[in-house]
């Protein structure tokens, strides 16, 4: 509120000034008054063809002058150009006139141009091409001009003055303050503005408190200084010692009060202040909001006498946040005017907690939109796990013409990255290089999400270097990608160079890195990251860092020390925990365990499905199914349902999706076929199906003909038959992937030379060559 309010004021106040002073001097060429070309009768299209048989010499020049500034303001500078050209005599006024619209039209090129051709410069005319320069943002061409300028005055050096204190160069800002012949004070509040706008408010101070008689902007620029700060207890002296204030003043502090928990303060100068505005009552109800207090919150908005749409948007964003979304919908009906804002409030809202229809209905009545509506229904369509919607809109959006914003684009890249959509995301990764968000932090991470989770670890890396400013969100990202697809070295690689560019590692961390540890099966690497955990990195070790140790020691053989390391928790185990060891017990066999791990998890979960099929796996491969049946009637008994698996790919932009035994793919035929077909050449390779993983008491034929039509080897066979082998081939399974399906996929990618990467729910699989990323241990 402070700084840059306070210096563009000044700024204008003072070109305002010297306008009016250059304008008013210019004298007549003509005693006679002529009508001047207007937009009335004054056609650049029918009529300049026509300006020579006009008078010239009866034209009034001023009103020349006036028509070309006319046309500059409203962008039509090639017939101002033509007007300009058509004069039979010209005023310095008629080309800093030209000057001045280009500048207005950001036409640096052709005010400098006209500029130097200039056969008379005044002041004016020095004055307005560095201004010219400022606002170019060529500082130090700015400088170079203001040097050679042969006579400078107060405006000049205020201009270049303002030029460093916006682009934050204020040490240079503080020499050229220094150098001033005179002062006045839009160059003393400048020089306070400067300091505050930069965040050196300690020097703002020195040097206001080195005179007296500042104005009310420079009290009030200083004072939001002090708020910006977070120095509550200085602004207040400034506040309290201020001769004159005015509604900026009292609004400054009682909303930086407000907005920092001190609402008994805020609520104090509320009741002090003398004339109060709607900025001021909405800064009463924002600051109750921000702290929980509805009520108090909804009561001073209907004390106010004047509620304006900022009030309104500010009530309602209030019941949106904490959940009341019917008394916001109330509200939003009862509103006199409405916003664009107003509607994205409540468009958001209703995606937030998942009630999307009544989003859209808001969406689709809404007048006219912007990028925030549109970025809204995207992400609440992705964030319901409604994809396929999500992209349609977004192609709805670019054909309205619609240009997106960075939060479109993340939200786009996240659900390509979600449904495994690798073509759609390389061109979204086009669209955002084009535009210049490549390498913007956020965008930038979802770019590397979306590389890693549709399988592409290289492409994610190449993103990931691409990001200018890395954040933690970027650094874990890359290294739950390397974790996921079983690169665990080169995870830890990343780790360790973020560690060493002074990023801080937190939670998210180090579980990536114990999941990369696990992943890989290192598990010494692992005790090393973890014991250290608080004391080198500061992390404290949570249920989850747990978890990733006790399935890391289960998986790797050591049963007895992950069974130590969850009596020893420092905190009751949870139902993932007890799930990390229940997976390890059956990788080897322990049914013991398992059976004494499922029960404390059915405690907890009695609806979790994936822990009866997990047991009922384990029962099945030991042979007991009497065991298996039981499992069964327990989950029909407590209605809990098995999750369905199904696998995907992408081919040609469009998604096949098959379930295990598929037969409404339209090119069925010639999929099934062609696994008969090399089923036999598996068979010669060695392979050998698990039928032990069948979980029905049937004959091995039977078994055998059951793990053929999996859902992730029609997926296999489907991309093998479509794509061509420069290709990799990438699915996509809801669940995890099956052992005999590990195993068949291996010898395919063997016998078909072909690179296979398959995403389960727990990881990545790279199969080449007869070999799995995994090492086989997953």
């Amino acid at each position: 509120m402070g700084g840059n309010c306070c210096w563009r004021r000044l700024m204008q106040h003072s070109c305002v000034r010297a306008f009016r002073k250059h304008f008013s001097i210019s004298s007549l060429t003509s005693t006679r008054i002529v009508t001047p070309p207007t937009s009335k009768n004054f056609n650049t299209q029918n009529n300049l063809q026509n300006l020579n048989q006009l008078q010239f010499s009866e034209k009034d020049i001023i009103k020349w002058n006036t028509q070309i500034t006319n046309y500059m303001r409203r962008g039509h500078f090639e017939s101002a150009l033509e007007l300009f050209h058509s004069m039979p005599s010209r005023t310095v006024v008629t080309w800093n006139s030209m000057i001045s619209g280009y500048l207005c039209n950001r036409r640096f090129r052709d005010a400098h141009q006209m500029f130097d051709k200039m056969p008379m410069r005044d002041l004016f005319s020095w004055n307005l091409m560095l201004n010219g320069y400022v606002l170019h943002q060529n500082l130090a061409s700015a400088r170079w001009f203001f040097e050679k300028m042969p006579v400078r005055d107060i405006v000049s050096w205020n201009t270049m003055l303002s030029g460093y204190a916006r682009g934050g160069f204020v040490d240079e800002a503080r020499e050229l303050f220094a150098r001033m012949p005179r002062k006045n004070s839009i160059s003393w509040n400048g020089m306070i503005a400067a300091y505050v706008q930069n965040g050196r408010v300690n020097e703002a101070a020195l040097l206001f408190e080195s005179r007296g008689g500042w104005e009310l902007v420079s009290w009030n620029c200083l004072m939001g200084g002090y708020v910006k700060a977070n120095r509550l207890v200085e602004a207040r002296e400034i506040f309290d010692r201020m001769p004159d204030r005015d509604e900026v003043s009292w609004n400054t502090m009682i909303s930086a009060y407000a907005q920092n928990e001190q609402l008994s303060e805020a609520h104090s100068l509320f009741m002090k202040c003398p004339s109060r505005d709607a900025f001021t009552w909405t800064a009463m109800v924002s600051g109750y909001i921000q702290n929980g207090r509805l009520d108090e919150a909804r009561r001073v908005f209907d004390q106010m006498p004047q509620k304006g749409v900022v009030s309104w948007n500010s009530i309602i964003a209030g019941y949106v946040y904490n959940n009341s979304i019917n008394v916001a919908r109330e509200l939003f009906e009862a509103m006199p005017t409405r916003s664009i804002s107003s509607w994205n409030t409540m468009i958001s809202g209703y995606a937030q907690r998942g009630d999307i229809q009544e989003a859209r209905n808001l969406f689709n009545m809404m007048q006219e939109r912007n990028s925030i509506s549109w970025s809204a229904m995207i992400a609440g369509y992705a964030q319901s796990s409604r994809s396929e919607e999500a992209l349609l809109l977004f192609a709805k959006m670019h054909r309205n013409g619609e240009r997106s914003n960075r939060s479109v684009y993340t939200c786009v890249l996240s659900t390509c990255a979600d449904t495994g959509v690798l073509e759609l995301g390389m061109q979204m990764h086009g669209q955002v290089t084009k535009i210049g968000y490549e390498s913007a932090t956020y965008v930038g991470n979802a770019l590397v999400a979306m590389y890693c989770k549709c399988g592409s670890i290289h492409k994610a890396n190449c993103a990931f270097k691409g990001i200018l400013e890395k954040n933690t969100v970027s650094w874990n990202t890359m290294i739950v990608g390397y974790a996921r697809h079983g690169f665990g070295l080169q995870a830890l690689a990343v780790f360790e160079s973020m560690t060493k560019c002074g990023t801080r590692a937190d939670y998210t961390t180090m579980v990536a890195v114990l999941s990369a540890c696990a992943h890989a099966g290192l598990v010494d690497r692992a005790k090393q990251y973890f014991y250290a955990m608080y004391s080198d990195y500061g992390v404290v070790p949570s249920p989850r860092h747990y978890t990733c140790m006790i399935d890391l020691l289960g998986r790797s053989g050591n049963l007895d020390e992950a069974q130590n390391l969850v009596r020893n928790m420092p905190f009751s185990p949870d139902a993932a925990t007890w799930g990390a060891l229940l997976g390890a017990a059956k990788v080897h066999g322990n049914i013991e365990l398992a059976e004494k791990a499922a029960e404390k998890i059915f405690e907890m979960e009695p609806d979790n499905s994936g822990m009866y099929v997990l047991l009922s796996n384990l029962y099945a491969v030991s042979g007991r199914w009497y065991d298996v049946r039981q499992m069964r009637l327990k989950m029909r008994d407590k209605g809990v349902k098995k999750v369905p698996g199904y696998s995907w790919l992408e081919v040609q932009n469009k998604i096949h999706t098959f379930a295990a035994g598929d037969t409404c793919h339209p090119e069925k035929d010639r999929i099934y076929s062609f696994l008969e077909e090399l089923e036999s050449r598996m068979k010669q390779d060695g392979y050998v199906s698990s039928i032990k993983l069948v979980l029905h008491d049937v004959d091995e034929e039977e078994k055998e003909h059951m793990l053929k039509y999996h859902s992730e080897r029609l997926a296999v066979a489907y991309g093998i038959l479509t794509l061509t082998k420069d290709k990799p081939i990438r699915v996509m399974k809801n669940l995890r992937i099956c052992e005999d399906c590990h195993t068949a996929i291996k010898h395919i990618s063997k016998l078909e030379g072909r690179l296979i990467i398959v995403r389960d729910s727990n990881r990545f699989h790279h199969f080449k060559q007869g070999e799995c990323s995994c090492g086989d241990y997953w």
